[in-house]
């Protein structure tokens, strides 16, 4: 078995466990019929470093161009969801996109994959609410990785949680992820102002980068495609350009006398660095130190951290240091399971 057949196994697994059972399809028929019999494929065969989505996510990059083919009224799309075929003509459906639009594949395959999860607002929306009941005060955003900025729009988005519900009357959308815990308490949310930091910003009004973000929802998943449909028509403000730690020693520079300044990463602190993680951790505790009641700091972490199931959601909060065990969640914010007081 080569390197690249391991890879789409390992992602058709991770497929499996977010609810993916298409992605799963695609990628264990990739890992058993791919071959290196045309430059195109003679390309992946050959690609050179870590092929999981722990490096270069070779599967989901390619997943990702015949998505966009679909999207762009490809033929591949009658073999794709909401149709329903067997295996042997939906590999027949891929081999030809990938013999028929090699040029087109090639150059999706030269960038990373890029998406940016709405669903992980459902956690936001229930820090913020908990941070606006502890402290009362306007909120000043920070997010790190923030992709095409749909998730810096959290606090206009509501979560319908049973028959409770946070967030606007006039939410662009509503989140109702599986709950489990005690609901966050109640809390008007006032934003100061809201900014994003990305090293490759997706700029959702240029067409070719919006196919981009759409081709990395998985074609099986349209409640995700919906969700993201509408987050994109609330308008999210374009993240600078810029390494995230930098721009982030920049931010913390600024006082914030009357704001609450909530600093978040969700799914992306693991990409940094491991010398930018630990210079931008020393940064974020010195300005701890400085925070007061009057200007309180938040650093929250929505990540992996290696347990299961899902990632930790880890709240620090200064003045004190306090870390706050607020609970874990799915990787795509399907569920929430929520522990803090």
């Amino acid at each position: 078995m080569t390197a690249l057949a391991d890879a789409f196994r390992a992602q058709a697994q991770a497929c499996d466990s977010l609810g993916s059972p298409f992605m799963a399809r695609l990628c264990t028929l990739l890992a058993e019929r791919l071959a290196p019999d045309s430059p195109l494929t003679r390309r992946l065969f050959a690609w050179q470093g870590d092929l999981t989505p722990r490096g270069d996510s070779v599967p989901l990059r390619l997943a990702g161009a015949l998505h966009a083919l679909v999207l762009q009224g490809d033929p591949l799309a009658e073999a794709y969801p909401p149709q329903q075929v067997d295996d042997p003509t939906l590999w027949t459906a891929v081999a030809g996109a990938m013999d028929r639009q090699q040029g087109f594949i090639d150059r999706f395959l030269d960038s990373p994959p890029q998406t940016n999860e709405v669903r992980r607002s459902a956690a936001l929306i229930a820090t913020g609410q908990w941070l606006a009941a502890r402290h009362g005060l306007p909120l000043t955003f920070s997010e790190l990785g923030a992709s095409a900025g749909l998730n810096l729009n959290w606090d206009r988005f509501a979560l319908a949680l049973g028959e409770q519900r946070f967030g606007p009357g006039d939410a662009r959308l509503t989140l109702r992820p599986d709950w489990q815990g005690a609901p966050p308490p109640a809390a008007r949310i006032t934003v100061a102002e809201r900014a994003g930091v990305d090293l490759n910003p997706i700029d959702a009004r240029d067409p070719a980068q919006r196919l981009r973000l759409l081709a990395y929802l998985w074609a099986d998943q349209p409640e995700r495609l919906a969700l993201t449909e509408a987050a994109l028509a609330a308008g999210p403000p374009l993240p600078e350009q810029a390494d995230a730690i930098d721009w982030l020693q920049t931010r913390l520079a600024t006082p914030r006398e009357g704001q609450l300044h909530l600093i978040w990463s969700t799914i992306a602190w693991q990409y940094i660095p491991e010398a930018g993680q630990k210079r931008g951790t020393a940064l974020i505790e010195a300005a701890g130190q400085h925070a007061t009641a009057t200007a309180p700091l938040a650093w929250f972490r929505y990540e992996n951290d290696g347990q299961s199931p899902g990632a930790a959601l880890t709240l620090r909060l200064w003045p004190g240091d306090l870390t706050i065990e607020l609970g874990r969640a799915d990787f795509h914010g399907r569920w929430i399971d929520w522990r803090a007081l």
